[in-house]
């Protein structure tokens, strides 16, 4: 052991240890002896201290993060120079929830006035367009505010928007004006059996033109009226022309809507027309007009509401979804090339006057008892066509008086020397 500690060496070996009856003590080489010292604890490390460690989860949004000048107004002066000042903490409050409105519990009890806010805030972030996280949105508003998000939707030849947010659509409430003309929806379509639901009883202009509709579609839509007296109870305006399938027996189901003041079936496959005419006014009053109606013109259905925005919002997701499929030049060429002919895919565009509508003539209703009936749409033309003759008769009067005055002022030239002389 002795020989061991006083051997030179040329390395350092550093302290040396030697653990005796269950004891660890120090020797120190310059001394020879052992001296009883508890050794201190050096520190432990994991890594060098070269090491480094950067926290990278989400990098990217932190950069993007420090980057965003949202919470800023950014001005210039009269001088031209940039001036920023920050946004109001309701504005802050007011981003940071419309970024995170599929989230929101409820809104129930909340002011209108801020909720109009917050949903164009959103809407103007696209978050309505999501596929899951905007129903979600969309649903919490409509549950709370209900005719206020929308209160008349226009979805006229627009059966590719109805098809790819239909959940969407279904989610609307308190709706008093819905017009689906040209969407080909069928008997057996989900959006149709939505109607009779209570989420739509306030409707009360209903345009149904062009959907394929038979016998039993009407049966269906009217069989809570007529069995529970709810559903469509509270519809005024009923446009079912353009509908070949109809006939006489589909035209009984109507009688069940006391309310309704016009109803349109041009265009339908009635066979005994004069019966279905007296039938209609014996049982609900509607009297058959001679001439067209303006609420069959369709252009006083129109999309209203916080949410119209959103509506177009869609229609344009889905165009932008169909631009692909229009640019196909070079497999139309090949198709050409090979002698092939190429499927025609075209849009199905409904026209206001259809040919069938034509041929059977007019079939419109009103009632006459309604104090502010509408009026006939050529009556109205009539009238305007009257007022503009009769201004340009007062202009034509104004005209030859005016002419005559000047006339009666002509002077011959004696007359004038003789004023002359004055």
């Amino acid at each position: 052991m002795s020989y061991c500690l006083h051997s030179e060496s040329h390395l350092d070996t550093g302290p040396i240890y030697v653990r005796e009856n269950g004891k660890l003590h120090m020797v120190k080489q310059g001394a020879g002896g052992l001296q009883h010292v508890t050794p201190k604890a050096r520190p432990f490390s994991l890594f060098s201290r070269s090491f480094s460690v950067e926290l990278c989860m989400n990098r990217e949004d932190d950069r993007a993060r420090r980057q965003r000048t949202d919470h800023f107004i950014f001005t210039y002066t009269k001088e031209g120079n940039l001036r920023y000042s920050a946004k109001s903490l309701f504005s802050l409050v007011l981003g940071y929830i419309s970024d995170n409105v599929d989230h929101i519990d409820s809104l129930i009890g909340f002011p209108e006035q801020i909720a109009e806010k917050l949903f164009s805030a959103a809407e103007a972030r696209q978050k309505f367009t999501e596929p899951v996280t905007g129903l979600r949105a969309l649903q919490k508003f409509t549950e709370a505010y209900g005719s206020l998000v929308l209160c008349s939707l226009c979805l006229r030849n627009r059966y590719l928007v109805i098809s790819e947010k239909l959940e969407e659509i279904k989610s609307f409430r308190e709706l008093t004006c819905l017009d689906l003309s040209c969407c080909k929806l069928g008997d057996e379509h989900e959006l149709l059996e939505h109607l009779t639901k209570e989420a739509l009883s306030s409707v009360k202009r209903l345009l149904l033109k062009d959907n394929s509709l038979s016998d039993v579609g009407l049966r269906r839509m009217t069989a809570p009226v007529r069995v529970l007296k709810k559903g469509l109870e509270n519809l005024l305006v009923l446009d079912l022309s353009c509908n070949p399938k109809i006939t006489d027996v589909g035209i009984g189901y109507l009688l069940s809507f006391k309310k309704l003041n016009c109803l349109d079936i041009s265009g339908t496959g009635l066979k005994d027309v004069d019966a279905v005419i007296k039938r209609l006014q014996m049982q609900i009053g509607l009297v058959h007009s001679e001439v067209p109606l303006k609420e069959f013109d369709h252009s006083n259905c129109k999309t209203e509401g916080w949410a119209e925005q959103t509506v177009l919002q869609w229609e344009q997701a889905v165009m932008e979804a169909r631009k692909p499929q229009d640019n196909l030049k070079s497999r139309v060429t090949a198709l050409h090339f090979y002698g092939k002919t190429r499927r025609i895919e075209e849009v199905v565009k409904c026209t206001l006057v259809e040919p069938e509508t034509k041929a059977s003539g007019n079939l419109q209703f009103y009632k006459e008892n309604i104090q502010n009936c509408h009026l006939p749409l050529k009556k109205e033309v009539a009238i305007s066509q009257e007022l503009k003759n009769n201004k340009k008769r007062a202009l034509a009067e104004q005209e030859r008086e005016r002419t005559s005055k000047q006339k009666q002022l002509c002077l011959t030239v004696e007359d004038w020397d003789l004023l002359n002389t004055y």
